[in-house]
């Protein structure tokens, strides 16, 4: 356990953290911005900010030109939301992409036994109970996130949602090809 601090690791190892304790999901299907961003509680304009600035990119397909639809796995839709508690408690977005990126490069393998827990400055990541008690008692921790609990959150939001395999026309794509045509 320890304070995310910016480091020299790359954050390109994006799904280390994210693959025990999801449901089982075709890494080729995912859901559209506006169904990702009502998942995870946000708005489209900040899933807009966030993708661009690389904060959570989608990772089933990227936007690439105008009309393009972006689309995004559970795994996006999850650090969405966990994303959008952080700032709920105040937490800089500067910080925040340093947790992100830290959270990734740790590898966890278990979600359901995590907590994020905060000072107000700093994010630490506690993989077991022994761990939020340490930090409680130290005086350090102000608020937790129960990761698992956000997971079950996101899969309950997206029952009601189909994906879709980023080979699929949209229905607004499909109207402009056919106009085209």
């Amino acid at each position: 356990m320890g304070a995310f601090e910016a480091s020299d690791e790359p954050a390109f190892v994006s799904d280390l953290l994210f693959t025990d304790g999801l449901p089982e999901m075709d890494d080729e299907t995912g859901y559209r911005g506006a169904v990702a961003a009502r998942a995870a509680g946000i708005t489209y304009r900040q899933l807009d900010y966030w993708a661009r600035t690389e904060l959570v990119e989608p990772t089933v397909r990227g936007a690439s030109g105008s009309g393009s639809q972006r689309l995004y796995g559970f795994r996006d839709i999850l650090v969405l939301k966990l994303v959008k508690r952080l700032l709920d408690t105040g937490i800089s977005l500067q910080q925040i992409r340093t947790a992100v990126e830290q959270l990734r490069a740790a590898g966890i393998r278990d979600l359901t036994g995590t907590t994020l827990m905060s000072d107000g400055a700093s994010v630490y990541l506690c993989t077991s109970s022994d761990e939020v008690i340490d930090l409680v008692s130290r005086g350090q921790g102000v608020f937790g996130i129960a990761v698992g609990k956000v997971l079950r959150e996101v899969e309950s939001t997206l029952v009601e949602f189909d994906p879709q395999r980023p080979d699929q026309m949209d229905e607004l794509a499909a109207r402009r090809a056919a106009r085209t045509a």
